[in-house]
This record gives C-alpha cells, structure tokens and sequence, in this order.
C-alpha cells in the first residue's frame, strides 16, 4: 500500500496510524452531506461492504463507543446492547459524537479519538482483505487491512449487522 499522498490531510487519525506503524492508502473524494457510504464506495469505485463506517453511540449510561459497521449494513442495536451487556444502546446526537470523538459526524475515525471508547467491531469486516475508514476529516478514507484494526483497537467482535 501507498504511504499517505503529498494531498492527504493530516489528522489525528493518520497520526495515530503512523504512530503504530499501519501502511495505508490515502482516498479523498468530493463529501456530500448526507451522502454515506453510497457516495465514497462510488468515488472510490469500491464495494459499499468494504467501506466500514465508524459510528458513535452511547450505552443507557450515556458511556460512548465506537461500533465499526460495512457501509452496506445497518446495526442492530438491541443485538449489540445483548452482545455488550447492556441494557440499552443508541446512536449518539451528532454534536455529542462530535464531542466524544473530536471530530466531525462523516468524518469519524476510530483511530486518535479525543477520548478512548471501547470499540466494537461487526466480526465480518475480518473477512475482507483490505478495507477503507475514515481517515479523520469528511472526503477522506484511508485503505488499511482489518487486522491492523484488530492489532491496535483491540475492538470486541460482535455480529449485529442487519
């Protein structure tokens, strides 16, 4: 894989990256409000399941997490809270993900978060030989293998996709 592109932004998600060693490919693409997954797998001219979203959620104790999901799947949260041992999870307000994470809603990384969030992470996104997340700002995804996820995250696998 490349390493990051003289246009590629740095974030502290790429800090975080080259902090810990992960190759990556660098992947900006026009943002689109409300877009998703939909719009950077078409910009990237990749399958919207290799395009994993990072999405911000709280328990029923207001304790934020991170749950990594394919762009092509919903998560069941009722699943989740079963598998996490919880009561109760639910999405976060984007100002409040905002808050946790550091950066803005569609442009979360799991990587340099401003706080540290257990993470979650659908079990299949393992399957896949490389995948593309947020690299820490809207219009860009970095291309990295899901065992560097696994290595430095430490996410807790879960299968609560829909």
């Amino acid at each position: 894989m490349s390493k990051p592109g003289k246009n590629a932004p740095e974030t502290p998600a790429t800090r975080f990256l080259k902090d810990h060693g992960i190759s990556h490919s660098d992947h900006l693409y026009e943002y689109e409000e409300h877009g998703g997954t939909a719009v950077s797998s078409r910009s990237l001219n990749v399958p919207e399941h290799a395009v994993v979203k990072t999405l911000i959620m709280e328990d029923e104790n207001g304790g934020p997490l991170i749950v990594l999901m394919h762009g092509d799947r919903k998560v069941s949260t009722k699943e989740l809270a079963r598998q996490a041992g919880c009561k109760r999870i639910e999405p976060c307000k984007p100002e409040t993900a905002n808050r946790h994470s550091g950066y803005l809603v569609g442009g979360t990384s799991p990587f340099g978060t401003k706080k540290k969030m257990p993470v979650f992470m659908e079990r299949t996104i393992l399957d896949l030989p490389l995948i593309y997340i947020n690299g820490g700002r809207r219009g860009y995804l970095v291309g990295l293998h899901p065992q560097d996820i696994l290595r430095t995250l430490q996410p807790t696998l879960v299968t609560v996709a829909q």
